[in-house]
C-alpha cells in the first residue's frame, strides 16, 4: 500500500511513496496529526539525485523491521530540501548546533510542535534502530528532559545568523575590496584552480567577484585565479566532455572525480561565468563550454513549455557514475583505430584512473599537454559524438522534474548571460520562453510567487530567493530586450518583497513571506554559498533599481544591507563573495547606458562584445516610462548617452565612441 506521499508531485517524495514506512508530507494537516496523536516528529530531508539519500533508503526506509520502529513512535515526515528549503534550513541549524555537521540525508527528531532535540544525517540500519529506540524510551519515561532539550536548541536556531543593524556612518572605498581579496588570497589553489581543500566546488560568485575585480583595479593575479579555475574546471572529470554540463562538485582536490549529479543551479551559474570570462579574455575554451552546457541543458533539462527541471541524478542502475564511465576495452571497441589519439588525450588507461578498470574522461590527466591543432579539435568532437551516441543507449540516470523558480532564474541569466557573449540568437529566445512561462505559472496578480510547478500545478509559496533571482532575471532581460514591461514586473515584485519579508529591526530580509510561515523560526538567508545568499542578491537588486526609477529608498536600503555585513566580507569573501559583487556599486558606481533609435539593437551588441560589469542598459525606439530617457530620442537617429551620478556626457552615434567615453570616465577615476 502506498503511503500518503503518493499524492505529492515532487520526485524526492514520490521515490519513498511505496516505503512501508507511514510517510507523511510537511504541512499543516501533519504537524496537526503530531500534536493530536501526541507523538513525536521524525522528519527526514533529502533530495532526488542524492546519493546517501538513496542508500539509507534501501538500507532503512524499505525494511519492514525499521518502518515499525518508525510507525508505531513517531510521525514520520518527508522533505524535499530543494522544495522546503525553509524546512532544510532550520533543522540543518539544529544538526549543526547539536552535532557541528550537517549533510544529507538529513535526519531530526522534534517534539509534537516541531521543536527538535536531536539531529544528525546517515545512520546504518542498526545504529538507527538503536538510535530510534533510546529516544522513544526517554519520550515515555523523561520527557521533560527532551522538552527542555527542544527549548534550548529552538532558541539556538532562532539566533543563528541574527543580523543587527549596522548604525555606523561607513565610507566605502576600494580598500575594503583590496582588504578583502588580499585576505582570501592564501586559499587560493594556484595551481588547479578554486579553493584550496580535499574537494572542490565550483562557488561561481567567488570567481565572479575577482572577474570584476580584476576589471575595477586592473589587479592581474585575480584573473590569473579565476583562469585557473575555469581552465582546470573546464578540462577535468567534473566537466562532461561527452555531453556538456557541471557536476555538483568533485571528490578530490584535482577537479577529476565528481559526485556525478548535475544540478540546474550550478550550470546556470557556470553559463554566466564563462561567457563572462569570454568576454575578458575571448578564450575559445570558455565558448566551447558554454555551448556544450547549455546544448545539455536544452536537451536533458528543458520542458516543452519552456520551464527547466532541477537536476540529473548520480546514480543508474543503483551504481554511482556508471552512466558516465568508460573501461579502455569499451573504448578501443567503439572508436577502434581513433582510440589511442582519445585515450591520450582524457588519461584513459587499462587500470582505471578513478575506481578498478573505470575511468572518466578528463583532459587533465591525458598525456597530450602540448597545443591540440584544429585538425585535431575536430577529431575529438567526431570521437566525443560517437561516444556519446553510444551512451544514450545506457539505462539514464534519473530526473528530477520539478520546475523551481530560483533555480529556472539562475538559467534564464545564464542563457542571457550567453546570448550577450556570443549573439546568439536562439539563446535570447530560449531565455523569454522560460521567463514569460515563469511569469504565465508562479507569478501572481498579486506579484506573488509560487516556488515549484510540476504537472501544471504549484502548490509551494515562494521563499526570498525565489524572489531575488527572479528579479534579477527580469532585470537582466529588460537589459537585452528593452521591453520595459519586464522592468515594471520586476520592480512589482519588490515591492511585494518589502511588504512581506523586509525585517524593520535589522534592515534585512527574512527568509519565508510573513503570510505563510509554519515553522519554530523565521530565518534570514545571510552567507553566500553554492548559490548566493538572497539578501545579497536583493542588495544588487536595489542598486540597480533605485538607477531606473529614481528611487532613494531602494539605494539606502541596500547600502544599509551592505553596512550589515561588510565586515565579513572583509574577513571571509569565500562565504560573501555576492556581498563584495554588492559593495561595487557603492565603491566604483553604476554607468547608465542609454541607447535611443531604431538601431538601438545592434549597438548594444556592439557594447555585449566587452566586459563591462557596472554598465546598465536602457532605451528603445518607443516612448519610454523611465526618466533617463526623457528626451533623449532625436527624429531619424539612434543616440547613445553614458551617465553616471545624474549627470551625462553628450550623446555619440555609435557604441565605438560611447565605449571609449567610459573608458576615459574609468582612467579619470
Amino acid at each position: 500500500m502506498p503511503n500518503a506521499l503518493i499524492n505529492e508531485t515532487s520526485p524526492y517524495l514520490l521515490q519513498h511513496a511505496n516505503n512501508p514506512v507511514n510517510w507523511y508530507a510537511w504541512n499543516t494537516e501533519t504537524l496537526q496529526k503530531a500534536k493530536d496523536e501526541n507523538k513525536m516528529l521524525l522528519i527526514s530531508i533529502g533530495y532526488a539525485a542524492c546519493h546517501w539519500c538513496h542508500v539509507m533508503e534501501h538500507q532503512s526506509f524499505e525494511n519492514d523491521e525499521v518502518a515499525r520502529v518508525m510507525n508505531e513512535n513517531f510521525i514520520c515526515v518527508k522533505v524535499d530540501r530543494e522544495e522546503r528549503p525553509d524546512v532544510d534550513q532550520v533543522y540543518m541549524n539544529a544538526a549543526y548546533l547539536i552535532n557541528g555537521n550537517g549533510g544529507w540525508p538529513l535526519n531530526a527528531l522534534a517534539m509534537p510542535d516541531g521543536k527538535p532535540f536531536f539531529a544528525g544525517t546517515f545512520f546504518p540500519k542498526e545504529n538507527w534502530i538503536r538510535m530510534l529506540e533510546y529516544f522513544t524510551g526517554i519520550y515515555k519515561n523523561e520527557r521533560a528532559k527532551l522538552e527542555e532539550q527542544a527549548e534550548n536548541v529552538s532558541k539556538g536556531i532562532r539566533e543563528i545568523e541574527h543580523v543587527p543593524i549596522n548604525n555606523k556612518e561607513l565610507v566605502f572605498s576600494k580598500n575594503d575590496l583590496d582588504d578583502t581579496f588580499s585576505t582570501f588570497e592564501n586559499k587560493i589553489d594556484w595551481e588547479r584552480g578554486g579553493t584550496k581543500g580535499s574537494m572542490k566546488f565550483a562557488m561561481p560568485s567567488i570567481w565572479e567577484f575577482l572577474l570584476q575585480y580584476y576589471y575595477f583595479t586592473g589587479n592581474s593575479i585575480a584573473l590569473k585565479a579565476v583562469e585557473a579555475t575555469l581552465d582546470n574546471m573546464a578540462n577535468g572529470g567534473i566537466y562532461d566532455h561527452l555531453g556538456g554540463g557541471f557536476s555538483r562538485y568533485a571528490t578530490d582536490s584535482k577537479w577529476h572525480a565528481p559526485h556525478f549529479e548535475k544540478m540546474l543551479y550550478d550550470n546556470g551559474q557556470l553559463v554566466s561565468l564563462y561567457s563572462h570570462a569570454f568576454q575578458v579574455t575571448k578564450n575559445p575554451l570558455y565558448k566551447k563550454v558554454v555551448y556544450e552546457t547549455l546544448d545539455f541543458v536544452q536537451r536533458e533539462l528543458t520542458s516543452s513549455e519552456g520551464g527547466f527541471y532541477s537536476s540529473l541524478d548520480a546514480d543508474s542502475e543503483g551504481e554511482e557514475g556508471k552512466y558516465y564511465v568508460w573501461t579502455e576495452e569499451q573504448i578501443k571497441e567503439i572508436l577502434k583505430e581513433d582510440a589511442p589519439l582519445f585515450i591520450d588525450h582524457y588519461g584513459i588507461t587499462a587500470e582505471g584512473n578513478w575506481e578498478e578498470g573505470k575511468n572518466i574522461p578528463d583532459v587533465n590527466y591525458g598525456k597530450n599537454q602540448l597545443p591540440v591543432t584544429e585538425q585535431i579539435t575536430q577529431k575529438l568532437i567526431l570521437l566525443n559524438k560517437k561516444l556519446f551516441t553510444e551512451r544514450e543507449k545506457r539505462i539514464r540516470p534519473g530526473i528530477d522534474d520539478k520546475i523551481l523558480t530560483s533555480w529556472n532564474a539562475l538559467m534564464a541569466k545564464g542563457f542571457i548571460d550567453a546570448y550577450k557573449a556570443f549573439e546568439e540568437e536562439s539563446f535570447f529566445v530560449l531565455a523569454k520562453k522560460n521567463i514569460d512561462f515563469l511569469l504565465k505559472n508562479i507569478s501572481t496578480q498579486k506579484n506573488s510567487l509560487f516556488r515549484n510547478y510540476k504537472n501544471g500545478k504549484t502548490s509551494i509559496h515562494g521563499f526570498l530567493d525565489d524572489y531575488a533571482f527572479f528579479i534579477s532575471a527580469l532585470i537582466e532581460f529588460y537589459q537585452v530586450s528593452f521591453d520595459e514591461t519586464y522592468l515594471q514586473k520586476a520592480r512589482d515584485i519588490t515591492d511585494y518583497v518589502e511588504t512581506h519579508f523586509f525585517d524593520k529591526s535589522s534592515g534585512m530580509f527574512l527568509y519565508t513571506d510573513d503570510q505563510y510561515s509554519d515553522l519554530i523560526a523565521r530565518k534570514m538567508e545571510v552567507t553566500d554559498n553554492v548559490i548566493p545568499s538572497s539578501n545579497s542578491e536583493m542588495a544588487k537588486n536595489l542598486f540597480v533599481l533605485s538607477l531606473y526609477f529614481d528611487n532613494d529608498k531602494y539605494e539606502k536600503q541596500a547600502i544599509q544591507l551592505v553596512k550589515n555585513v561588510l565586515e565579513d566580507v572583509k574577513k571571509n569573501l569565500g562565504y560573501y563573495s555576492n556581498w563584495a559583487l554588492a559593495a561595487n556599486f557603492p565603491i566604483f558606481g553604476a554607468i547608465e547606458n542609454a541607447i535611443v533609435g531604431k538601431s538601438w539593437k545592434e549597438e548594444l551588441s556592439q557594447f555585449h562584445k566587452n566586459y563591462l560589469p557596472n554598465v546598465i542598459y536602457q532605451g528603445g525606439a518607443n516612448k519610454s516610462t523611465l526618466s533617463l530617457l526623457e528626451n533623449k530620442s532625436v527624429e531619424g537617429k539612434t543616440m547613445i548617452y553614458i551617465c553616471k551620478n545624474k549627470s551625462c556626457d553628450l550623446p555619440v552615434d555609435t557604441a565605438a565612441e560611447a565605449i571609449q567615453q567610459i573608458k576615459k570616465g574609468a582612467e579619470k577615476e
